[in-house]
């Protein structure tokens, strides 16, 4: 499966993040300052979340500094349900819950070592089928639509 990573930096962290994925089987696809350069994080995350609403990718990965920026800016796009994950609690119950279909994080606040622990837990979870989970899902796409 590939996986756009993307980010207005490339960090440590970037580099780390797509060797795990490669690591794994997945095809990463670098995009915005991982080709070089540099790319301001609107521009990236909506770029990326244009790619996964548009249903060309599944899911992708997203950095800034924070993590705030590149998830506020991938949320613009239809279909995007973009999450911010701090650890894997939070990455689990964010694919479980929230189908979520891009992961962000925080270049200033993430670690190789919790990164991957987030990795694990983004990759390893499904989408809950239970059925208030799925209504939620469905309020999501409603206000989508809404003007």
């Amino acid at each position: 499966m590939q996986i756009p990573i993307a980010s207005d930096l490339q960090t440590q962290l970037t580099t780390a993040v797509a060797d795990w994925l490669a690591a794994k089987g997945y095809e990463p696809i670098p995009y915005g300052a991982l080709l070089g350069g540099s790319t301001p994080w609107p521009t990236v995350g909506h770029e990326i979340a244009s790619l996964v609403g548009a249903g060309q990718f599944q899911q992708a990965i997203l950095f800034c500094w924070t993590g705030t920026g590149i998830s506020i800016a991938a949320n613009k796009v239809p279909g995007v349900r973009a999450a911010l994950c701090w650890d894997a609690e939070t990455a689990r119950g964010a694919k479980k819950w929230n189908d979520a279909n891009i992961l962000c994080l925080s270049l200033r606040y993430t670690s190789e070592a919790v990164a991957k622990e987030i990795l694990e837990a983004w990759f390893s979870t499904e989408a809950s089928a239970d059925a208030d989970d799925q209504a939620c899902l469905r309020m999501l796409e409603a206000m989508e639509k809404r003007p």
